[in-house]
């Protein structure tokens, strides 16, 4: 039994890792691996040539289990806000979290299809082999390649290459910079004197749509996000540069930007969630 324990030891960092990437919840990710434990605890490794990938393979499984089951019975709010009384992670966790994986790749994650994050994340993130992934998801080695050639595509927002890309994440980095540092003046020389920004009534506390228009409203309005830029990411939003709001880890607020030259013409913030179910997301490298 120490043998077996020591053993399991070794791979539960790795096992939580691959468990964590595909669940995206530090606390199923934990359910998971214990369940793998309980299952290894309980089985004749006799006749198990690489107890490593057996275990994988037990945890690949188990997640492919919760997102299916996620999917089908979704109990969170679609906002993403927790329910009052709801632990929350905090703040320090939160930004260990996103350095060491990304928030915002794991919310593009939670748009795929069970099997195709499963699929991506065991070979793209982990280097497992299609032969290995095929039988945890029972499908073909070939229909495995498909899946995480598919779910590459949608992480990476397709193959179209848009020339202008490059200029447009500049001007929003610059945003978010001068958003989470307070910077008065490099907020004014990103805006167009008629800059315009919609909030629908989700975003809050107003219960009605908000507009603001100027350079100098839109900039207040930034200035007031500040606490909300220092935990967001950018992506692609739609096919352009734009940022995600995750408190916690899950998809409360999304900005949309319309970029002419080097200034912000437009500024949508999206929170209603029908909408941000329709959002194609996808990370910036």
């Amino acid at each position: 039994m120490d043998t077996l324990t020591e053993r399991f030891e070794q791979e539960r960092p790795r096992l939580r890792a691959v468990a964590y990437r595909m669940l995206g919840s530090a606390s199923e990710a934990d359910d998971a691996v214990q369940e793998a434990w309980l299952r290894f605890d309980r089985t004749d490794l006799g006749e198990v040539e690489n107890v490593g990938a057996w275990l994988t393979t037990v945890v690949a499984r188990v997640c492919l289990s919760m997102l299916r089951t996620r999917r089908n019975h979704r109990e969170e709010p679609l906002d993403g806000r927790p329910e009052q009384g709801e632990d929350r992670r905090d703040p320090e966790q939160e930004a260990e979290l996103a350095d060491t994986v990304g928030l915002a790749l794991l919310v593009v994650l939670d748009a795929l299809a069970p099997a195709e994050r499963v699929a991506f994340v065991l070979h793209d993130m982990f280097a497992v082999p299609f032969d290995e992934i095929a039988p945890m998801i029972d499908k073909t080695p070939a229909a495995a390649r498909q899946l995480a050639s598919r779910a590459r595509r949608r992480v990476k927002g397709g193959a179209t290459v848009d020339a202008d890309l490059p200029r447009r994440r500049k001007v929003v980095e610059a945003f978010l910079a001068a958003s989470r540092g307070g910077d008065f003046e490099a907020l004014l020389a990103l805006l167009a004197p008629d800059v315009v920004l919609h909030a629908d009534r989700f975003v809050g506390p107003s219960p009605a749509p908000v507009v603001l228009r100027g350079v100098e409203n839109v900039r207040k309005g930034a200035v007031l996000a500040s606490e909300r830029a220092r935990t967001s990411e950018l992506a692609l939003v739609d096919g352009s540069p734009g940022l995600l709001w995750m408190p916690d880890g899950r998809l409360s607020v999304v900005l949309a930007f319309r970029v002419e030259g080097d200034r912000i013409v437009g500024i949508d913030v999206i929170a209603d969630p029908e909408r941000l179910l329709e959002l194609e997301l996808a990370v910036l490298d």
